[in-house]
């Protein structure tokens, strides 16, 4: 798998509010695969998590991750990337959910009740496909 930088059409194509999903390895070894919302800024990827979200746990205990973006427009069409958790972050503002939120929605974040944790994610390797497959 090619490592970053990420190219140009990629990293266009990721910046975008596209579906995704994120991966994090349970204790006994099981991935989960949940939808997520994230930013790619500088060349590392931001997710936010509601403090009480189980793979919060998962993520302290083995930082290894995989996120995967699709294209709205053709799913196909989709960059994965693999990576680690290097920092954690509380966002104890909202202000990286806000971020993020805007960025989908264009709106701050609903819901204000409940503390957010933010992780950021190093890129250490990734692939395209559909209109990004590397020949």
């Amino acid at each position: 798998m090619p490592k970053p930088p990420l190219p140009d059409d990629a990293a266009q194509m990721f910046a975008h509010p596209n579906y995704a999903t994120i991966t994090a390895v349970r204790p006994d070894g099981q991935p989960v695969s949940v939808a997520t919302w994230y930013l790619y800024e500088n060349g590392r990827v931001l997710v936010n998590m509601d403090n009480r979200r189980k793979r919060i746990s998962y993520l302290r205990n083995d930082p290894r991750v995989s996120l995967t973006a699709m294209d709205p427009s053709d799913w196909v069409t989709h960059l994965s990337i693999q990576g680690r958790v290097v920092d954690w972050v509380e966002d104890k503002d909202l202000v990286d959910i806000d971020r993020i939120s805007e960025h989908y929605t264009g709106k701050p974040y609903v819901v204000r009740s409940r503390p957010r944790v933010s992780a950021w994610i190093e890129i250490e390797s990734w692939h395209g496909w559909g209109a990004l497959k590397q020949n």
